[in-house]
């Protein structure tokens, strides 16, 4: 059973605690060795041909589990790559942050305040909960080159609200902060994978499973919304999507949303899974998840 890597729960219980800064400085954080496998062919490929690809993408999606250092090494050497192809031209769309934060992660991402600050600003501990360290070297690759860093994400409170009494029920104010759009999944895949997180966990006594659906899809479609917004608006620019792995798997979150409000893109996701070592014959249920799939040892 695949565990839910975007923490389904997440706008329902208390803020997610994660590793404290000193346990985190004990984690190696060079990048992730291992392998990655092209879904469609099933085969591994090299970093040179991981290159290839993501120079040849206008919108690359990395997933993650939130307190997984290697993780965010991965999504680092994707920007990294994009960087390389695309110079500052490259938008870097996080989950971790909603919406209206963007005046602050702007200020933050052009050096306008300093680190302190906008982890006080943003209400990191809070809005996030995950080690801000987890993710800063993605922030400081951003502020070096100058990118440009997109806060993604519906704000809790009104996710909470859908999965409690439904879309229908938002007020006027609440249903203009989503798309006007809003796609409810009917991937039989990702169905059964939401559904299961939903029985598994406290939801199932908690909401119904129309309304968690709705508050899932809702959740996904902001986002998605949010960086084709941007590309459409700035077509020389490439776009890196950084999310749970939930939200990346059968292409049928994030990336989907993305494709239905954008033409003539090319798209590259990435799902980061769990591996000791290499496989030499992967699940061949891994295939299914993206396009390719990053085997990482994660830290336990």
């Amino acid at each position: 059973m695949i565990k839910y890597m975007a923490a389904a729960a997440f706008f329902i219980l208390s803020p997610l605690s994660a590793m404290t800064g000193s346990a985190l400085g004990d984690i190696q954080t060079n990048a992730p060795a291992y392998c990655l496998y092209k879904s469609k062919s099933q085969k591994k490929i090299t970093v040179k041909n991981l290159e290839k690809r993501i120079s040849k993408s206008d919108v690359v999606y990395v997933g993650e589990s939130h307190d997984q250092i290697k993780d965010h090494m991965a999504q680092l050497k994707a920007l990294e790559f994009l960087y390389l192809a695309n110079g500052e031209n490259v938008a870097v769309g996080f989950e971790m942050l909603n919406f209206t934060l963007q005046p602050i992660l702007d200020d933050y991402a052009q050096e306008n305040i300093s680190e302190t600050e906008f982890l006080e600003k943003a209400n990191w501990e809070k809005e996030w909960g995950f080690d801000f360290n987890l993710y800063k070297p993605l922030f400081d690759f951003i502020r070096e080159k100058k990118l440009k860093a997109l806060a993604l994400n519906l704000p809790k409170k009104i996710v909470g609200k859908i999965a409690r009494v439904g879309l229908e029920n938002l007020s006027p104010q609440e249903r203009k902060l989503l798309p006007e759009n809003i796609h409810i999944s009917t991937d039989e895949r990702y169905l059964d994978f939401l559904k299961a997180s939903f029985e598994e966990g406290p939801m199932s006594g908690m909401f119904k499973w129309e309304n968690y659906l709705a508050s899932m899809s809702a959740w996904n479609e902001v986002m998605g919304s949010k960086m084709a917004d941007f590309l459409n608006k700035n077509e020389k620019y490439s776009g890196l999507v950084i999310a749970g792995n939930g939200h990346i798997i059968y292409n049928a979150g994030i990336p989907f949303s993305v494709k239905t409000r954008t033409k003539n893109l090319k798209h590259s996701s990435f799902y980061t899974a769990d591996a000791p070592t290499c496989p030499k014959k992967p699940d061949k249920k891994n295939f299914e998840y993206a396009d390719f799939i990053w085997f990482i040892n994660h830290e336990k």
